[in-house]
């Protein structure tokens, strides 16, 4: 007989008890757990982003469509405040998906964000998420986020972007953007891991993750002119930490400069 364990559901406040001083900072430090269940990439710009006198919980940029994600949670019962907020942040950044997370939502504020995703069309995506916690024989307990609001048609569309690698793949200009990019994939592959699998080689730009968060390896054409760079994003909500490292790599520049001479001979 196969021993099974009993799964048991924890409340969110036993997680964190305090949303803006728990949650938040937990889920800017775990994007990609909520990025896989939207089939999004993403990395984080801000916690606490200001949208005038307001302040959105998270903005994210998702590397797939290198646009603007904002993130507003709640532990608790989805409210109507909420709702004028997510709209509010989402004009504020002109964002490209809009993720409301809650404890549960009621069915009017479920149905208000398929009408978004129907009115609004492919250019902003609307996400509804209930954050969850399992654990299994008193184990520790484990994040779950259950999408049950989302644009027409999007595991679809996604399952066909994973597939095909990007619907930007039927241009030609596409075909020659992954052309370009697929002998880099292929040298760093099992060294670096490149974001978004394989899914954005045909655009102009893809990035590469460095084992640190916050910072990133990116190679990309510029969109204007016919040149080419390669280049260390760093990008942290924390400012102090990004002048201490751009400060440390500018103290190492001749260090970099000659070691990378060496390698492009």
């Amino acid at each position: 007989m196969v021993d099974l364990g009993e799964i048991e559901r924890v409340d969110l406040r036993e997680v964190w008890p305090h949303e803006a001083q728990d949650f938040t900072p937990w889920l800017a430090e775990n994007l990609d757990k909520l990025g896989e269940a939207l089939g999004l990439d993403l990395e984080l710009q801000s916690a606490e982003a200001a949208v005038g006198p307001f302040s959105l919980d998270v903005l994210a940029h998702d590397l797939g469509s290198n646009r603007s994600v904002i993130i507003e949670n709640q532990l608790e019962g989805s409210n109507h405040d909420h709702l004028g907020k997510l709209l509010t942040y989402a004009a504020g950044y002109d964002a490209y998906a809009v993720v409301w997370l809650c404890r549960e939502f009621r069915e009017e504020h479920r149905a208000a964000l398929d009408w978004l995703n129907q009115r609004t069309g492919d250019g902003t995506q609307f996400f509804g998420v209930v954050v969850e916690a399992w654990k299994i024989d008193g184990s520790r307990p484990a994040p779950y986020f259950r999408v049950v609001a989302m644009p027409n048609n999007w595991q679809k569309r996604t399952a066909n972007v994973a597939r095909e690698g990007s619907v930007l793949i039927e241009s030609e200009q596409g075909k020659r953007y992954q052309e370009f990019y697929r002998p880099i994939v292929e040298a760093v592959e099992g060294e670096l891991r490149f974001t978004g699998s394989r899914n954005s080689m045909p655009r102009r730009w893809l990035s590469f993750q460095t084992g640190v968060r916050g910072v990133r390896y990116g190679a990309n054409f510029y969109r204007y002119s016919e040149t080419a760079n390669v280049e260390l994003a760093i990008w942290r909500s924390d400012k102090e930490w990004n002048e201490w490292l751009f400060d440390l790599l500018i103290d190492r520049k001749e260090q970099i400069e000659t070691q990378l001479a060496g390698v492009l001979e």
